[in-house]
């Protein structure tokens, strides 16, 4: 008898597994169909929005009345003032206006379509986060929850601001920089609308993720897979890889580039302390 209930007890049990799997891929569906239905929403919304997303956010960066280049000019000359070998003019860019032009018959709307999709997307991170967290929470344990908690800010907080920190400082250097770059005189710049609007968006969508490294160290460091002194180890290299960054997007000088490194530098220092208080806390608890 006992050998005859053992295969049904079995069967029951893949059943319950089976169903609870199911059940599961339902309900990650339904947060991303949420998530999906956001992104949308807000994309409609930046469609309509057209003039606004366009004149005043994504086309500004590309003048010399731009905040930024003009709060930049105004910080060149407080640096000259301090320190003569600074010239007043160094981060002063005057009559800058890039012209664009378009030469396709349906480039304006498809580029029209793509900015309000990236639109939806970058504005309903904070929410997509949220669903994928309701998703996860379930699977963590008591003590992995309250861990993490805040974890949902956090990672909504860091994007926005990376998006912020690229769209202000580097999308503006970047512009002046490669808008105005010639190999000789000969050469005018015509730069195409598709290409300059995926520069921009490019930009600021890869800077905002690039601002989650320290999400993603306290992870990877929560797992095992990266440990502080690793990541002190590798500091050098990562000097390296910023001032390289740096040294492309912005002119070519030098204190636009620590502008831009300065800021990374920082993010990649405070990565690791997270993990180096992760990690501490993690090998407690597999003492303990």
């Amino acid at each position: 008898m006992a050998e005859k209930e053992i295969p049904e007890n079995l069967e029951e049990q893949e059943a319950e597994v089976e169903m609870t799997f199911w059940e599961h891929l339902e309900e990650l569906r339904w947060h991303i169909v949420r998530s999906l239905v956001a992104v949308v929403v807000l994309a409609i919304v930046a469609f309509i929005e057209k003039d606004f997303i366009f004149n005043n956010v994504l086309l500004a960066p590309k003048s010399s009345d731009f905040i930024t280049n003009r709060l930049l000019c105004r910080l060149s000359h407080a640096m000259a003032n301090l320190w003569s070998a600074i010239s007043p003019d160094t981060l002063c860019i005057e009559d800058f206006n890039l012209k664009l032009i378009n030469i396709k018959m349906a480039g304006q709307f498809l580029i029209h379509i793509y900015t309000a999709l990236f639109a939806g997307i970058i504005v309903a991170i904070p929410y997509v986060i949220y669903e994928m967290w309701r998703f996860i929470k379930p699977a963590l344990h008591k003590h992995e929850q309250e861990n993490t908690r805040g974890a949902v800010f956090w990672t909504s907080f860091l994007f926005l601001v990376g998006v912020l920190f690229s769209y202000f400082l580097i999308v503006p250097l970047a512009v002046m920089f490669l808008g105005s770059y010639n190999v000789s005189p000969d050469v005018e710049n015509q730069i195409a609308l598709t290409s300059y609007i995926s520069t921009v968006v490019s930009l600021t969508f890869a800077v905002g993720l690039v601002f989650e490294l320290p999400i993603l160290v306290f992870f990877l460091t929560k797992v095992g897979i990266v440990t502080p002194s690793f990541m002190r180890k590798s500091r050098k290299y990562m000097i390296v890889i910023v001032l390289i960054v740096s040294a492309v997007i912005t002119p070519a000088d030098v204190f636009s580039q620590i502008l831009v490194a300065l800021p990374l530098f920082g993010l990649y220092e405070i990565s690791i302390l997270i993990s180096d208080k992760v990690f501490k806390r993690r090998e407690a608890e597999l003492a303990g």
